[in-house]
C-alpha cells in the first residue's frame, strides 16, 4: 500500500456541505458530476434509482494525493452521523499548518467545534516520542467529525 485513496462521505445537502469542505476547508474540487447507480444500488442504505451527485475534492494534486469524495444520494438519506469510538469510520483528520487561524474561522461561522485546539505528543503519529501535535475536532454541516493537526516540533 502507498496511501489512502480517498474518503467517501455521504451528505444530505451538496451546497451546504461545499460551503464547508470547499470553502471554509479550503479543498479545490476537481469534479463535480452526477453518477450513474447502476449495480450499486443494493449498497445503499434505502433503495435508490438514477444518479447521485458526487464531488471530488482535493488539497493537493498528484498520483497518491489523497481526496474526499462527497455524495448526496437522490432518495432522502437515513441515519445520523457516528459518535467517536462506534463502529465504523467516526471521524478523518487533515494536516495543516495554521490550526489555530482555520479554527478561529471555523468558529466565526458557527461550526460546533468539540474539541478546542490541544498539545498531544507524536508517538501515536508514528514520529519519535518528545514531539508534540496541536489538535482539534470539529462538526461538518451533518454532524461528521473532522480533525485538524498541526506538528509543532
Amino acid at each position: 500500500m502507498k496511501a489512502v485513496s480517498h474518503i467517501a462521505v455521504g451528505v444530505r445537502d451538496m451546497d451546504r456541505s461545499l460551503v464547508f469542505y470547499r470553502d471554509l476547508l479550503g479543498l479545490k474540487v476537481s469534479l463535480d458530476t452526477m453518477e450513474h447507480i447502476g449495480g450499486l444500488k443494493t449498497l445503499f442504505a434505502k433503495p435508490v434509482k438514477g444518479a447521485r451527485r458526487a464531488v471530488y475534492l482535493r488539497f493537493e494534486d498528484g498520483p497518491h494525493a489523497s481526496f474526499i469524495v462527497l455524495s448526496q444520494n437522490p432518495a432522502e438519506v437515513p441515519g445520523e452521523a457516528i459518535k467517536l469510538d462506534q463502529v465504523g469510520v467516526h471521524h478523518f483528520a487533515f494536516w495543516v499548518d495554521d490550526l489555530r487561524e482555520r479554527v478561529e474561522k471555523l468558529k466565526a461561522a458557527g461550526v460546533p467545534i468539540l474539541v478546542a485546539p490541544m498539545e498531544s505528543g507524536t508517538l501515536a503519529y508514528g514520529e519519535p516520542p518528545g514531539g508534540k501535535v496541536l489538535t482539534c475536532l470539529f462538526q461538518d454541516p451533518d454532524g461528521i467529525i473532522v480533525q485538524f493537526d498541526q506538528r509543532m516540533s
